[in-house]
């Protein structure tokens, strides 16, 4: 029974992630720090063409907002299926 319970406390314990080329990233426990800090970056990300903020910024916003935002997280997962069939053809033709 122990065990159990161990198992149980670790699973509600489980800091919050999103995962990206079957790597595992941790985010914010807090909804408003993610949903702030994901739109922050998006947002920053457009002056990509400024020194310091960059491109970059903008799918890393998206795939935080993509934790808490369906609509976001519908579109991450289109493109993972896209990417994963996109790379199996690939493999297919040679």
């Amino acid at each position: 029974m122990d065990q159990q319970e161990d198992r149980q406390d670790d699973d509600k314990r489980a800091k919050p992630s999103v995962s990206l080329m079957g790597k595992r990233i941790p985010i914010p426990q807090s909804r408003l720090a993610r949903i702030t800090g994901g739109s922050g970056l998006v947002v920053l990300g457009v002056f990509g063409f400024l020194p310091v903020l960059g491109f970059w910024m903008i799918p890393l916003g998206l795939l935080i907002l993509s934790y808490d935002i369906a609509v976001v997280r519908r579109k991450r997962r289109k493109m993972t299926v896209w990417w994963s069939r996109r790379g199996g053809d690939r493999t297919n033709r040679r």
